[in-house]
């Protein structure tokens, strides 16, 4: 397998944050207020991007992709949990990503939503063909020209004398900030699909979380204020106003496709995990093709609960495995992980529960460290086998 260098870690991840779907999130912190929806973008991103490093680090340094490094904290087969919800995710972020850009598209140049759908479904499938090491000088040049375009939007919206004002339906700073770190949470059970295959496992997942941080948090950023300078949480409307024309069609469609892709291509790579005979690559076609067609029949326009549903599965997830592996330093391959599965449960529900608090510091932290002390006192109770050998 050829190994992947820095650079070309750090490209995956700019492309993985210059993304329609942070742009279209950091429009709903548009009703907190400049300065506190500015804070929850930055505390979150913070906190999500150290949780990506941590994620990256155990499978990039154990050269496992993301839900083969979960089989080591819950058991090769209590992993298997993991890695099919992981596939239904990113099945659902596949679809949503060719729904939101096809639906910006279409706003823009009227020439119907599926056909917008079908054209960025088929990118997506010549990405995924391509694949992320032979995407080379055409990665560069993708990247290069998504800089350049945001960096226009920025400056228009800059320049925009309409002032700053609240949009939208009100939220609470707590909800702001989890939302902020959702995005970062939903990469946590792919990132190490890439590290793996890098040349410097460490220095590549934290390369990785901080550019995709950066760079989320930008597009974060760029929606909220646009936001809240156009009065809508359209995009596609935000960027009309802005006057961007077939530029704001370049960087809808090449954003969703550089993005999705990823999404797409891990969901293969996790069904590698479920079903070893079956080629991920194939498989991350056949994810991309249902998107494709899932997002020309379902409305999909509001994907708060969905990435509240990501968190409340993948935050004590990440917990148990950072438990596991970097404070109780183990490594568990038998059939099931009793212990870590039952801790993951207890946090599952406690994120459920908390969704229904409006907690200052967001859901994510409470919970995980709930989970990590519930983790850690699971594995002192001597009576209770955490390995289960297969018959």
């Amino acid at each position: 397998m050829k190994k992947t260098s820095l650079f070309e870690n750090g490209m995956i991840w700019f492309g993985a944050g210059v993304s329609i779907a942070e742009i279209l999130t950091g429009t709903y912190l548009a009703s907190l207020g400049f300065k506190e929806a500015l804070l929850a973008i930055i505390i979150g991103h913070i906190i999500g991007g150290f949780l990506m490093f941590l994620a990256g680090v155990i499978g990039g340094v154990n050269n496992k992709s993301s839900m083969e490094s979960v089989k080591m904290a819950f058991g090769h087969k209590g992993g298997l949990l993991f890695a099919i919800l992981n596939v239904v995710q990113l099945s659902g972020w596949t679809a949503i990503m060719i729904y939101d850009g096809a639906l910006s598209a279409t706003s823009i140049f009227k020439t119907g939503f599926p056909l917008w759908c079908v054209i960025i479904g088929g990118l997506i499938v010549i990405w995924i063909l391509i694949g992320i090491t032979d995407l080379g000088k055409l990665n560069v040049v993708i990247m290069a020209a998504l800089f350049i375009l945001s960096i226009v939007l920025c400056g228009v919206l800059m320049r925009s004398n309409a002032p700053l004002k609240s949009v939208g339906d009100p939220l609470s700073f707590g909800a702001a900030l989890e939302l902020s770190v959702s995005m970062p949470l939903s990469w946590l059970p792919c990132i190490a699909d890439y590290t793996r295959e890098a040349k410097e496992p460490v220095k590549a997942s934290g390369l990785s979380a901080l550019i995709y941080c950066i760079v989320s948090a930008w597009m974060f950023l760029i929606g909220m204020f646009g936001a809240m300078k156009m009065g809508t949480g359209d995009i596609a409307t935000i960027m009309l106003k802005a006057g961007l024309g077939i530029l704001a069609l370049l960087i809808i469609i090449f954003s969703t496709v550089t993005t999705t892709f990823l999404d797409s291509l891990s969901a293969g790579i996790s069904f590698e995990s479920i079903v070893p005979q079956f080629r991920g690559k194939w498989a991350a076609v056949i994810v991309t093709v249902i998107g494709t067609i899932c997002a020309i029949l379902f409305p999909m326009d509001n994907i708060t609960n969905f990435l509240y549903a990501i968190g409340s599965v993948f935050a004590p997830m990440i917990a148990v495995m950072i438990a596991d592996y970097f404070i109780l330093h183990k490594k568990d391959s038998d059939a099931f992980n009793y212990k870590n599965l039952i801790a993951w449960l207890i946090g599952f529900i406690l994120y459920r529960f908390l969704m229904h608090t409006d907690v200052i510091v967001g859901y994510t932290v409470p919970d995980m460290i709930l989970t990590i002390i519930i983790t850690l006192v699971l594995s002192k109770i001597p009576a209770f086998s955490s390995k289960v050998k297969e018959a």
